[in-house]
């Protein structure tokens, strides 16, 4: 099979660092194709909203922009560099990987190195002890710490060097998929809704930034927005890859469309409206139950902090499955997104002031 090529916007946004807390030049390309076609606006912590329409119900549609990264903490006098975790990381991914680190002066490359190589603890303890972020730092070829200095500070940012690969069977191998794949399909669900005659209502799609250090976007932006039903979308733990349990994730395939979310966290009614508008609409999908208990339970997505906001907004999740999450080798497939945007887009169509998501 032929590799398909990129979107043009998904390229970009994937192509473009910028991990939590430092959003802005993800959020830059979003905005920018979203004043094609929208009115656009942010709110004080760096969350992009594009809207059409004016019109009751307005639905919101929030995936976020951020990713998973490293932020600088210290330069030791020899110029090597040491990283805190910017979200959740598996250290063992972070070994001989290429970053990039956002400075004052530009992009400065580096490698993440451990002193001791595997042919220095072959056979001793060490060889099978798994490796912690503070056992690992950052060359980027200066020898003091004055001339790293010079290109670096202590607070700037990071992330893997891995740019989008287009592999097999329409699937795509990339860092930041989690989750620029739902920034990317919110916008380009609004932009669809508004060529097809706009939405049953009106529409916004929201690029909400610190996701990954909890939440924190999400709760700003739908502050700001105030819609009258949302929905999150994001990146879901894939089912299908070896070793994994169905039992306990249940189905989420790659290829089998998005995942439509149902569970305490939720409003039992806008998932039941998603599910009844993929029938209509003859769009495959799965579905994803939704426990209650704390964090490792609620659905670790940005609808955790939009039902909550104000007094209350109806709220659902639709997914796109990733394969290895949270890691420079994150694989979608864009049937999958396809089927995502179209989803969005037909639910909008048939929102209209007679549709009850009230509890």
């Amino acid at each position: 099979m032929t590799a398909q090529p990129l979107p043009h916007l998904l390229d970009e946004l994937l192509r473009t660092g910028a991990p939590s807390g430092y959003e802005d030049p993800a959020g830059a390309v979003w905005r920018r194709a979203a004043a094609a076609f929208a009115e656009v606006s942010s709110d004080g912590i760096g969350s992009s909203i594009a809207r059409v329409g004016e019109a009751k119900p307005l639905l919101g549609v929030f995936g976020h922009i951020d990713e998973i990264g490293l932020v600088i903490s210290h330069i030791d006098e020899e110029g090597f560099l040491w990283a805190a975790p910017i979200g959740f990381w598996d250290p063992q991914i972070l070994i001989g990987q290429r970053v990039e680190i956002r400075s004052r002066r530009g992009p400065v490359i580096g490698v993440i190195g451990r002193s001791k190589g595997i042919g220095l603890i072959l056979g001793t303890d060490e060889q099978n002890k798994a490796v912690k972020l503070e056992d690992l730092h950052i060359d980027i070829g200066a020898t003091t710490y004055a001339e790293a200095s010079e290109l670096v500070r202590v607070g700037d940012p990071a992330v893997l060097a891995v740019e989008p690969v287009p592999i097999a069977g329409n699937r795509v191998a990339s860092r930041a998929l989690d989750n620029r794949i739902g920034a990317y399909i919110a916008l380009e669900s609004l932009r669809r809704c508004a060529e097809a005659g706009g939405p049953g209502g009106s529409f916004a799609a929201v690029a909400t930034v610190q996701e990954e250090m909890g939440l924190l976007g999400a709760r700003t932006a739908a502050f700001e927005l105030q819609p009258d039903v949302a929905i999150a979308v994001d990146g879901l733990y894939a089912s299908d890859s070896p070793g994994l349990d169905k039992r306990v994730l249940g189905v989420r395939d790659l290829g089998r469309g998005p995942v439509i979310g149902r569970g305490a966290m939720l409003s039992d009614k806008v998932s039941d409206f998603l599910i009844e508008t993929a029938e209509a609409e003859g769009i495959t999908y799965t579905v994803a139950g939704y426990g209650l208990g704390g964090l490792a339970l609620s659905t670790q997505t940005d609808a955790d902090a939009v039902q909550a906001t104000r007094s209350g907004i109806p709220t659902g999740v639709v997914s796109v499955p990733l394969r290895y999450v949270h890691s420079p080798v994150e694989v979608v497939d864009m049937g999958d997104v396809e089927r995502a945007i179209r989803l969005l887009v037909a639910a909008a169509a048939r929102l209209d002031s007679g549709v009850d998501f009230s509890r």
